[in-house]
């Protein structure tokens, strides 16, 4: 049984409905079984500061994730522990602007952006780039939220 937890620590409302929707999708197609996780929205004030502890990196940025794994794989009694995913609404509403799609896309983006990142996917390479974005794009293709 996988169980994720969503929190928003902003005064924004976030269509939680649809994250946990789109989350349990994702989790099927990635075949992802008795995994545990948090995704956390804040604001632009937050991630910045969550950035720059962590990264060094003074500004906003759109999503941060923080895997426990880190290469190994610990299981514990009730499954994987993968970590948390920190999501910035204002970045929500900004990027989708930019990039000319729904919000609620940008949201599942973002969200699946930071799930293969605590997973051990990551976009350094220009080879692991190309995987991870593809397996980003069948995911929200098939789920429905094209650009």
């Amino acid at each position: 049984m996988n169980n994720f937890e969503i929190f928003n620590l902003t005064n924004e409302k976030i269509d939680e409905e649809l994250e946990k929707d789109f989350i349990n999708y994702a989790l099927k197609k990635l075949d992802l079984k008795d995994v545990e996780f948090n995704i956390i929205f804040v604001d632009n004030e937050k991630i910045k500061e969550i950035n720059k502890e962590y990264r060094g990196i003074n500004r906003p940025t759109d999503v941060i994730s923080f895997a426990l794994e880190e290469g190994e794989n610990p299981t514990f009694e009730f499954g994987r522990v993968l970590g948390d995913i920190y999501i910035s609404v204002d970045k929500i509403h900004s990027q989708a602007k930019d990039y000319g799609h729904s919000e609620k896309r940008e949201m599942a983006f973002l969200t699946i952006h930071g799930l293969l990142h605590i997973l051990g996917y990551d976009h350094i390479k220009k080879e692991d780039e190309i995987v991870m974005f593809k397996k980003q794009e069948e995911i929200l293709s098939g789920y429905g939220l094209t650009r």
